[in-house]
């Protein structure tokens, strides 16, 4: 049995890892629902559905640490219907739900895009916004875009959604996880043969042909899989603490 970790001192510490000070976000960052003091066991996923937290209360967990919680900008306020279901749970077990958006998109080693280049097998070279959000990169050896394509699905085990808008060779990429086709020009703009990202718009395909770049859109939820797994992972080693990931399968 892990020794408890204090709830306040282990959210200091993920804000401080994660400079959460530094972005303003579409949604609050850090503690969305309070639940008991003392954390023993911390699951992570990608988003806070109503199989993650029961996923979480079947394990007993004190804790959920994910990357899409609630209380997004915009959203209806009154807590009736889904929402209410889904916070009647989490109070009805004392579990903490914990989110951090845009933070853990940004971290240079336990973000998602950081660790999606980890998978990938990319060379970082920087980020491609200033706040740290999206990547540039190279691969390893060029590849033809047909072969990049295929290295994409058999790595996160999808099929991306590929555009041919370049060159028959890729060697220069960027990536952002996630919704995060309008960066396309911004990434062209750094001379890129290729960007990756989780989803495509109808404008997409024409953006990306005209701008001359590849396009694979590899999925929402399979690009950014590998951040909360790799937050929740060093939650475990910094306090001995116990950690498990759930995928709950989205197409999306």
């Amino acid at each position: 049995m892990s020794v408890p970790v204090d709830r306040e001192g282990l959210l200091e510490a993920l804000d401080a890892e994660l400079e959460t000070h530094r972005f303003a976000d579409y949604c609050p960052n850090g503690l969305q629902v309070e639940g008991r003091s003392e954390i023993r066991r911390v699951m992570s996923g990608v988003t806070a559905s109503q199989a993650m937290i029961e996923a979480a209360v079947s394990w007993n967990a004190d804790l959920l640490l994910v990357h899409h919680g609630y209380f997004w900008r915009g959203e209806p306020q009154p807590i009736t219907g889904m929402k209410r279901r889904r916070l009647e749970v989490l109070l009805r077990h004392e579990i903490n739900l914990v989110a951090y958006h845009l933070p853990l998109d940004a971290h240079p080693t336990l973000g998602n895009n950081a660790q999606l280049a980890l998978k990938l097998g990319f060379e970082i070279d920087g980020p491609l916004r200033d706040d740290g959000v999206g990547m540039l990169g190279r691969l390893p050896e060029p590849l033809a875009a047909e072969a990049l394509n295929a290295h994409i699905s058999r790595v996160l085990g999808r099929e991306p959604c590929w555009i041919p808008g370049g060159g028959p060779l890729v060697r220069r990429v960027a990536w952002c996880t996630g919704g995060a086709q309008s960066l396309l020009a911004q990434a062209a703009a750094h001379g890129v043969d290729a960007f990756i990202s989780g989803e495509i718009s109808e404008q997409t395909t024409h953006e990306a042909r005209e701008l001359g770049v590849h396009y694979y859109a590899a999925g929402h939820h399979a690009t950014e899989r590998y951040g909360p797994e790799a937050l929740g992972l060093w939650c475990a080693r910094r306090f001995g603490i116990e950690h498990r990931f759930v995928d709950i399968d989205n197409p999306a």
